[in-house]
């Protein structure tokens, strides 16, 4: 994602160099933490998008699951009428809604990993951001007095100021996230005879839910 990769540039950038090579330290270094302000707040917008299609992805599985349980009811109300082709329609709904509810709870799932991994990704943003900003006018006088000191001053300066860059490197993290796939099943067209044989299996799939179903109402009737 663009985005985190920006927030990655951000976190990893060395502020004491940034101020070496800037006219105005101060205004750069502002203007650094601003950035990091503004990706702290798309990275909130994408963790609240991504929560939003979560939920309508968890709507819709339980949508599935509730149209499988309508149209097993609609079979058995047709087996009980005796009218097996009805019934036979019903289950064929059944089974689609059955395939689509599996499809669904996988979406879910890796969506519930992305939400995850955008979340993790935010508090180690804000982390980093806060410590930018308690430490950005700790980076300027430092380098003010480093820029007074004459050569000599700058290069010892240059040493401490790695020591300080190096605490405010440890900000550097891998912004973790997974992206939410959705993968489309793609349909494998066969030739002819493949197509009957597929067609073959699932009337025979479908006249043993048939004789189950004929079974268990016969049972409870």
């Amino acid at each position: 994602m663009a985005l985190l990769e920006r927030v990655s540039t951000l976190i990893r950038a060395n502020l004491n160099d940034l101020i070496d090579k800037a006219e105005d330290p101060e205004k750069m270094l502002k203007q650094v933490i601003v950035d990091m302000q503004n990706q702290l707040l798309q990275v909130k917008t994408q963790v609240a998008i991504s929560i939003a299609d979560l939920h309508l992805l968890e709507k819709k599985q339980k949508e599935s699951e509730e149209k499988i349980g309508e149209w097993m009811r609609k079979a058995e109300l047709a087996v009980g009428k005796k009218d097996d082709e009805l019934a036979r329609a019903a289950l064929e709904r059944h089974r689609s809604y059955q395939q689509m509810s599996e499809s669904f709870q996988q979406q879910v799932h890796d969506q519930q990993i992305q939400v995850e991994n955008l979340k993790n990704a935010l508090r180690k943003l804000e982390q980093k951001l806060a410590e930018a900003q308690s430490k950005s006018d700790l980076l300027i006088a430092q380098h003010r007095r480093a820029r007074a000191a004459g050569k000599a001053t700058d290069a010892q300066a240059q040493l401490n100021g790695k020591n300080h860059g190096a605490a405010f490197d440890r900000m550097k993290t891998k912004v973790a996230h997974g992206e939410a796939v959705s993968q489309a099943k793609a349909e494998i067209l066969g030739d002819d005879l493949e197509d009957r044989f597929d067609t073959l299996e699932r009337e025979a799939e479908l006249d043993r839910m048939l004789v189950e179903l004929k079974q268990r109402v016969g049972k409870s009737a």
